[in-house]
């Protein structure tokens, strides 16, 4: 660090100006990378219910995904109008030449025509398979829905469907990025200028987190030529490309500050300063980047994207604060602090300049001091307050992401609302049985295994290549999705089962159990089939992705502070500071309460979620103890290391660090509460829990619970085993002493 500081000291507009045409040609390279983003991957590709949706693609040509029309008249569906509207639509759908597998209600056989109908027969079905990748299917299926949707004399067309959640929601987030940005850029700018008060100061964690983010994009773009990429990605990136570069460079800045009030010269004082903070932020960047890593073990493309975001978003803030930070720093000079708001504002209104005070006459020395001297009490009331937030979460019930994520106001949304709510069939909750390899197999053998899923409790009906076997005397689905294709068949539940319910997991397992014919293998398709394995994909992985985090950060911290307890108490005190944040998706998002923020409420909280959270915020986490855990050492260090130097330690760590992880946190969190102006309502969850996750722990946990715990344990805080001491001082990562820095 100390030869990198002498580089850029010796010529930082060379510097800049490099990084500043570097910028250019990666901004120009990844920012078209939207256009190659995916809005799914929600899935476990690996898992029987997407091989089976596969197969129904491949052998039954439903088309990769379902686009549906809802043709509504104000008399009938089969007015003359209506027919006509719909008959028009079919044509279209037909020519468009990448439509598979159409049925509707004017045009299938009647059994399977009924279930297309309204319950008041004023609106029909039309159902159609939309072929190609990703982003081929987003531009067939916007073409076709501006060509098909129209309120005309009457006839009122909708389009909904898979394909149509999966355009909106591609729109939705790229309009929610642009308002994003919008909102955090100026509050965080005003935030800084507020903290650090030059403009030229505040504007520099501005260009680190800017610097940052193009190169994230251009990661994501290179990404994408090997693998599926989440759009949702993008917003991650954007948040947290701010959040780190602003924590980052107000740590370098706050630490230069320190060390020329220390009497260092401008030189010194930034070679000093990468020494230590330059440290501290590779060591914390690597720490995030680890942990959010962790996300790619799981198979869903939606983790996985999150990962490759996070781990290039986190290296591009960490290289661009100590590579632009300190030549910015060199070059402005005494320039750093000018134009300066705060002391203008104070002229305005006559008040005086502040006066500088001795780190021990400053609230957070004192406030520390003061937590230190009751810190039983304190500290078990904190735990409990942070208990009891995080008790709605025990009640969590996984789910998966359907039309409802989109705002009421999106016609996938309106779609789904109707079909679930008009129609006797609902679609979602249907569950296509396959067997892949029918060969061989009689209609009797078909036959027997429709009847015996039939009689499972609430099946109301299964449709199978020789007929239907009904529970009641609904229907099944259309012929169109049933029958024999090249040696394999397929049948189709009807389900009255709620889905996400206990119900629906029950008879899940029942149709499981049921006997195969000639004892073949079955592949379950479906929503609930869905679900059930996307959850199962991200529990069977979560003790692997839990301990594998686990023993980086125990390994990483021991490297820090040569200590096994800070490391343990470390992540305790992390997986603590979540709690609130957790509790808050499920009692808001699942249960609905504060009109669950203008979202739709469906019962469930989105699986994939909570192991999001928890693997981007415990890395931020990690990065705040980072930040205090390494000051509170370098006192330590520089005392006589008794029970009492163990107190004054922590009160000067947190003193001087104190201001920085609370203006950090501050803007960090206004970065991730910006995604709740999002209209996807998961990113709105996503933005929420981030924002409650950084402000617990910057403050609760950070300013009140580790001091409390560390006086607790005194000098036991920096034990450890003599075979790791000697582990330590030979890999270890220590600090200069900070012997000036007392007060």
């Amino acid at each position: 660090m100390r030869g990198i500081a002498r580089r850029i000291i010796s010529a930082p507009r060379r510097v800049l100006a490099i990084v500043a045409l570097a910028m250019v040609a990666i901004g120009i390279f990844g920012v078209p990378v939207a256009k190659s983003l995916s809005p799914s991957g929600f899935n476990d590709p690996g898992a029987q219910s997407s091989q089976a949706a596969q197969l129904l693609t491949d052998k039954f040509g439903q088309g990769d995904v379902q686009l549906l029309v809802v043709v509504t008249a104000p008399d009938r569906y089969d007015s003359p109008a209506g027919r006509a509207a719909a008959l028009d639509v079919i044509d279209q759908l037909k020519r468009s030449g990448h439509v598979a597998g159409i049925s509707s209600a004017w045009t299938s056989p009647a059994k399977a025509a009924a279930a297309l109908v309204s319950r008041d027969h004023k609106s029909g079905l039309i159902v159609a398979g939309i072929t190609g990748d990703d982003s081929s299917q987003q531009t067939y299926t916007k073409d076709l829905s501006d060509r098909i949707t129209r309120d005309r004399d009457g006839i009122v067309i909708r389009t909904g469907g898979t394909a149509m959640v999966n355009l909106q929601v591609t729109e939705q987030s790229q309009h929610d990025l642009l308002l994003m940005e919008s909102i955090a850029v100026p509050l965080s700018f005003l935030v800084l200028v507020w903290v650090f008060g030059g403009l030229f100061a505040a504007a520099l964690p501005v260009a680190v987190g800017l610097t940052a983010i193009l190169g994230a994009l251009a990661v994501l773009r290179v990404t994408t030529f090997f693998t599926d990429v989440s759009i949702f990605a993008l917003n991650l990136t954007t948040a947290m490309g701010l959040a780190l570069a602003i924590d980052y460079t107000l740590l370098m800045i706050s630490r230069y500050r320190d060390e020329l009030a220390g009497g260092s010269d401008h030189d010194e004082a930034l070679v000093r300063t990468m020494e230590s903070a330059g440290r501290t932020v590779l060591f914390s960047a690597t720490t995030v980047a680890l942990s959010m890593g962790a996300m790619a073990l799981f198979p869903m493309h939606f983790l996985k994207s999150f990962a490759y975001a996070g781990v290039a978003t986190v290296a591009f803030a960490a290289l661009a604060a100590i590579v632009i930070t300190p030549a910015a720093i060199t070059l402005l000079g005494d320039r750093l602090d000018s134009l300066d708001v705060r002391r203008l504002a104070r002229r305005a209104f006559g008040r005086p300049d502040p006066v500088a005070r001795p780190v021990d006459q400053q609230f957070w020395y004192r406030s520390t001091k003061f937590v230190m001297k009751r810190a039983v009490p304190i500290g078990l009331a904190g735990v409990v307050v942070l208990l009891i937030l995080g008790a709605p979460f025990l009640g969590v019930r996984p789910g998966f992401p359907d039309d409802r994520v989109l705002p009421a106001s999106a016609s996938a949304h309106q779609v789904g609302d109707q079909l679930r709510s008009d129609f006797a069939n609902n679609f979602e909750t249907a569950i296509p049985v396959l067997i892949p390899d029918a060969a061989g197999l009689s209609d009797g053998q078909i036959a027997r295994y429709a009847a015996d899923l039939s009689r499972v409790p609430e099946v109301s009906a299964v449709s199978a290549p020789m007929g239907e076997f009904a529970a009641g005397d609904l229907v099944g689905p259309p012929a169109a999705a049933t029958g024999l294709a090249s040696g394999s068949a397929l049948l189709t539940v009807e389900s009255t089962a709620p889905l996400f319910s206990d119900e629906s997991e029950d008879q899940l397992d029942r149709l499981h159990a049921v006997g195969t014919p000639g004892d073949r293998a079955v592949q379950f398709a479906g929503t609930a089939q869905t679900n059930r394995d996307s959850v199962q994909a991200i529990t069977s992985r979560l003790p692997l992705v839990l301990g594998l985090i686990a023993v980086i950060m125990l390994v990483l911290l021991f490297l820090l502070t040569g200590s096994v307890i800070l490391p343990a108490k470390a992540l305790v005190l992390n997986v603590l500071s979540l709690t609130a944040a957790f509790g808050a998706l499920v009692w808001i998002f699942q249960d609905g309460n504060l009109n669950a923020l203008g979202t739709t409420s469906t019962g469930t909280l989105v699986a994939n979620m909570p192991v999001l959270l928890f693997c981007i915020a415990f890395g931020l986490s990690m990065d705040y103890e980072v930040f205090l855990v390494s000051r509170i050492r370098e006192f330590w260090l520089a005392s006589p290391q008794t029970a009492a130097d163990n107190d004054e330690s922590v009160a000067l760590g947190v003193g001087h660090t104190g201001r920085v992880i609370t203006a950090a946190a501050l803007i960090m969190a206004i970065s991730f509460a910006a995604l709740i102006a999002a209209h996807v309502s998961f990113m709105r969850m996503f933005g929420l829990g981030l924002a409650l996750a950084v402000l617990a722990d910057a403050t609760l946990v950070r300013l009140v619970l580790v001091p409390a715990f560390m006086h607790v344990l005194g000098r036991w805080n920096w034990w450890a085993p003599k075979p790791l001491v000697k582990v330590h001082q030979r890999l270890g990562i220590s600090e200069a002493p900070a012997a000036r820095h007392t007060h």
